[in-house]
């Protein structure tokens, strides 16, 4: 009898997964004592696990203090389950970290089939970090930048939802080779002068979608890197923020592509930027198939936006005749108000012009009572229908 209960323990454990705890490898969750080693125990034990569906919770009304960690597949199980309930939070000293060759703080790298969700709570205490120039930190800390909070590195398949994000070092939450993955419903905040904290980065990416969530923070609230392809942006609340941006892209002359992009349903409220693509002279590459419609704006400065002479901070950056290749952009169905006269600003490269530029039904008046607002182009060819303000300046 003893054998074949034995025997059901094993196949209900295999067949289903098992439950662990961040609790049960002495996790304290006071806030105050060091847990790093016993999420890594715990990690451990949940990806060598075989069962296909294994899951690690970490507990409500729980704050746990982790240091930089890497989260290291592959793993055995086909779907690792990640339950966030309670507060993760950084050291809130940078000079304490270690182990930042990853340039992330919660670093997961080469793990499929992940979901990390729980409606918690993951805490970079970033002030500490953006009070410091690049020159300080290097300086007085062991991490040569600012990390990003969260990181993914060729995890496929990955599911990451209903969660808060709040304060990181640098950007939230950055993906990078991944695919066929979806990010939704979270929370992500920052202060609005807190420099670099992107709310999501995308590289090296294809078939992602990023759904139904609120972002406010420094900088974008979602920038689409080098390599981002397929990607479905829909339900995003921006603002503040320097909105959503394809870009930077090319460089210091590097060859860039991004392409297969839609921005459907999105707010902008209050936004340095609304749907801007950005680029550096002298790259090289391509940014094409692009489609931003149903946008609300609100107060936005540069509510439509091409730069292709990208220079952040307005050095003397050089000037260069090779440029990333522009075409295939879509507006359709922009409402809202600009906070600049210029509410349309084409501004693309003397040397390689955008094209195949559509604007369909927009309508975008000045925040200012009394002044209508205006749009600029610069060698970009396309097409306008229904906007205003009127577009005159595409070149047919």
């Amino acid at each position: 009898m003893l054998l074949v209960i034995s025997l059901l323990f094993c196949l209900l454990h295999h067949s289903h997964g098992s439950a662990y705890n961040v609790m049960n490898y002495g996790a304290k969750g006071d806030g105050k004592t060091d847990d790093t080693k016993a999420f890594q125990e715990a990690w451990q034990q949940l990806c060598n696990d075989v069962g296909p569906k294994s899951r690690l919770t970490i507990p409500l009304t729980k704050t746990f203090l982790v240091g930089p960690i890497n989260f290291q597949g592959p793993c055995k199980s086909p779907s690792i389950h990640l339950r966030i309930l309670g507060t993760i939070v950084a050291p809130d000293n940078p000079s304490s970290w270690n182990n930042c060759e990853t340039g992330a703080w919660l670093f997961f790298a080469n793990v499929n089939g992940l979901i990390i969700d729980g409606d918690g709570t993951i805490d970079g205490r970033g002030n500490a970090w953006w009070t410091k120039s690049l020159t300080d930190i290097a300086k007085e800390f062991k991490c040569a930048i600012p990390p990003s909070a969260l990181h993914f590195e060729n995890c496929n398949g990955l599911r990451l939802r209903h969660l808060k994000h709040r304060d990181s070092p640098r950007n939230h939450i950055s993906l990078s080779r991944c695919s066929y993955s979806t990010i939704s419903n979270l929370d992500i905040a920052a202060p609005a002068n807190s420099p670099n904290t992107d709310g999501i980065d995308v590289s090296l990416s294809t078939q992602i979608q990023i759904l139904d969530s609120v972002i406010k923070t420094g900088d974008d609230c979602i920038a689409l890197i080098n390599g981002s392809s397929q990607i479905n942006i829909t339900g995003i609340n921006c603002g503040p923020g320097h909105g959503i941006s394809i870009g930077s892209l090319g460089i210091n002359g590097e060859y860039a592509t991004a392409e297969g992009i839609y921005v459907r349903n999105c707010n902008f409220s209050g936004t340095q930027n609304g749907a801007r693509i950005k680029t550096w002279q002298g790259g090289s590459g391509y940014a094409r198939d692009i489609t931003f419609e149903q946008i609300t704006l609100h107060n936005v400065n540069n509510p439509i936006l091409i730069d292709q002479y990208y220079c952040p901070g307005g050095n003397n950056c050089p000037k260069e005749t090779s440029a990333v290749k522009i075409s295939g952009i879509n507006y359709r169905f922009f409402q809202g108000t600009s906070s600049s006269r210029t509410a349309i600003n084409f501004d693309c490269s003397n040397k390689v012009a955008c094209s195949g530029i559509s604007l369909d039904q927009i309508n975008i008046t000045s925040t200012v009572i009394g002044e209508s607002t205006i749009a600029r182009c610069n060698n970009a060819y396309g097409a306008s229908s229904s906007t205003e303000p009127s577009a005159t300046c595409l070149i047919r």
